[in-house]
């Protein structure tokens, strides 16, 4: 994932997800369009959270912002340091996730299977299990390592019917152990989920998800 998509994807990031957990301070002094140039800067630095930079590095990672906006001679040849950057965000990426994915395994109750989706059941169901070729009936919020929302049915006000056999493998597999009125939490590895290629603009290469799903109905195999 380039800088310009990290940049995109931390604008369209869930504002719950990012609200601060202290009210925000007055900005004195500051007009309308400040706060507002401010409030980019702290959408952005989203974007660069995957780099976990130290505090001299912020202060070299500013000037190169400042030189590419101020049309200033730039201080590294690009066609050379763009590859770096996208090769030190998905070594991020990759960190994240197992963090991710060791945190949830590590929840009471969390079963780690075989081909490393953690399921953590939320609450049980009563109904039946789905087969393999079942279309199931699920309302369900996906999140990126950061907390990011990516995708939510109840956003949409709509549950989602989707078949088994045409989903994520990670889908196929944890969905499966649950019964109708169920819910879930499912962290699914990338190679379970979207893999090296990952789904831009919304998904990075290698990064593991974390879906909350509640199975509502199943439908006939293949319908």
């Amino acid at each position: 994932m380039n800088a310009a998509a990290l940049l995109l994807l931390a604008l369209a990031a869930d504002p719950a997800a990012k609200a601060p957990s202290k009210p925000a301070a007055p900005a004195a002094g500051m007009t309308e369009r400040q706060k507002t140039v401010y409030a980019l800067g702290v959408s952005a630095a989203e974007s660069f959270k995957v780099f976990e930079l130290k505090p001299e590095e912020v202060a070299v990672l500013s000037r190169g912002l400042s030189d590419a906006l101020n049309n200033k001679p730039l201080k590294v040849d690009m066609q050379t340091y763009r590859p770096k950057v996208n090769a030190l965000a998905q070594k991020g990426f990759v960190a994240q996730s197992k963090a991710l994915l060791a945190r949830y395994g590590a929840e009471k109750g969390a079963v780690t299977t075989a081909t490393g989706l953690v399921y953590l059941e939320v609450k049980p169901g009563e109904g039946a299990k789905p087969g393999p070729e079942d279309t199931v009936k699920v309302h369900y919020e996906g999140r990126l390592p950061d907390g990011t929302v990516f995708d939510s049915s109840r956003r949409r006000g709509d549950a989602a019917s989707l078949p088994l056999d045409k989903v994520i493998k990670c889908w196929q597999e944890g969905i499966q152990k649950m019964k109708v009125g169920g819910q879930a939490t499912i962290a699914c590895p990338a190679e379970l989920a979207y893999g090296e290629t990952g789904r831009p603009p919304t998904i990075p290469p290698n990064a593991a998800l974390v879906f909350q799903v509640e199975l509502v109905g199943i439908g006939a195999p293949g319908k």
